[in-house]
């Protein structure tokens, strides 16, 4: 074999693994970006910005980074926005933004980031339960891959809940913490900061679900993630206007509540949100919802290594059996869209008429 046919070979091996793990890469890479979140929105919470005005304006900001590229990329493509389908787009943005990111925001400031890091891994086993009720999920406990599914669901919540309840002994800091962020005192009522994470949590699973409904009807994320921003932020102001009735409190300083706010607005609330419907588009919902657990661990390390707080040997077990969870759901996905992709009439994200072969 020569050198130019060696080469080619390796292009097309390199292409074809990137093609099969290029979800998985997005998907870290979007969990790494909320760790960074996580913590400049509890810096931001505490030099005094208000949650719901941080989600109303990184929602606005968000819509205007993506309206060009939606008007310019799938001016062709999109397809007519009927007014039953605006409501739809409408519900979704209240349920991913309007409700989900105000309640969770909203609890940053009575919890932290680690705890808040932690409960999201409950969203995997409620959409993945959601989308077998919708039967948007293939499940047959008879196949090894089905029982991994359940195995891996069972695993993650486990891992969440020792995470959340079993401390243990407290491992030593290494050093001085890299960086410091200073707290006030509402970190002391965690019941209220837990109602609102389990309900936030419920809510995004059901966005999740449904961004596979719309995205069938829709096709054209670009669009539906300008329209998600425009109208989550909307909501959310309307919500922060009834919180919060200090006109001061719309005012932001330039320090870390702008940078943090421009921040969630640019790559949360308009990459992120991008790349997640394309990832629900090409995955599934329960897919997106498998790699919430590398946020915990990413927040958890993070919160030990650089800002110094206090690691659990019951965090560290608890994210171990997370990890187990979530490669035994990936591995019983992986197996489902080898399968789907040789039998199209077991692909639960077609419609009936879809799964028709062409004549």
């Amino acid at each position: 074999m020569d050198s130019n046919s060696r080469a080619a070979h390796e292009m097309c091996a390199f292409g074809v693994i990137y093609k099969r793990f290029k979800s998985h890469v997005l998907m870290v890479l979007i969990h790494t970006c909320y760790t960074l979140l996580y913590f400049t929105a509890e810096a931001a919470f505490n030099n005094g910005l208000n949650p719901h005005v941080m989600v109303t304006y990184r929602h606005f900001i968000g819509g205007l980074v993506m309206f060009p590229f939606a008007y310019v990329l799938e001016r062709k493509e999109r397809p007519k926005l009927t007014l039953a389908l605006f409501a739809e787009i409408f519900v979704l943005s209240l349920l991913g933004i309007g409700l989900t990111l105000n309640m969770y925001f909203a609890s940053l400031k009575y919890t932290s980031p680690t705890f808040l890091a932690s409960m999201i891994n409950t969203i995997a086993s409620l959409t993945f339960v959601m989308a077998i009720i919708l039967r948007l999920e293939q499940l047959d406990v008879r196949n090894p891959r089905g029982l991994a599914k359940i195995f891996g669901t069972l695993f993650s919540l486990i891992g969440v809940m020792i995470m959340t309840s079993c401390k243990g002994p407290v491992l030593r800091n290494l050093d001085k913490p890299l960086i410091h962020i200073s707290r006030n005192n509402l970190h002391e009522n965690w019941m209220k900061g837990s109602i609102l994470t389990v309900a936030s949590c419920i809510t995004w699973s059901a966005w999740y679900i449904m961004q596979a409904f719309t995205m069938r009807k829709y096709p054209a994320p670009l669009s539906i993630t300008t329209w998600m921003n425009f109208l989550g932020g909307a909501q959310s102001a309307v919500i922060a206007a009834i919180m919060q009735h200090k006109p001061e409190a719309w005012l932001l300083t330039v320090n870390i509540q702008l940078w943090s706010t421009i921040y969630a607005g640019v790559v949360c609330s308009g990459i992120i949100i991008f790349v997640l419907l394309w990832c629900n588009k090409e995955k599934g919902p329960v897919f997106v919802t498998l790699f919430n657990p590398l946020s915990t661990i990413m927040v958890a390390f993070t919160a030990y290594f650089v800002l110094g707080e206090k690691l659990h040997m019951g965090s560290i077990l608890g994210a171990v059996i997370s990890i187990i969870g979530l490669y035994l759901l990936l591995w019983g996905k992986e197996i489902d869209q080898q399968q789907v992709g040789l039998n199209p009439r077991e692909q639960p994200n077609l419609t009936p008429e879809e799964k028709e072969p062409t004549p």
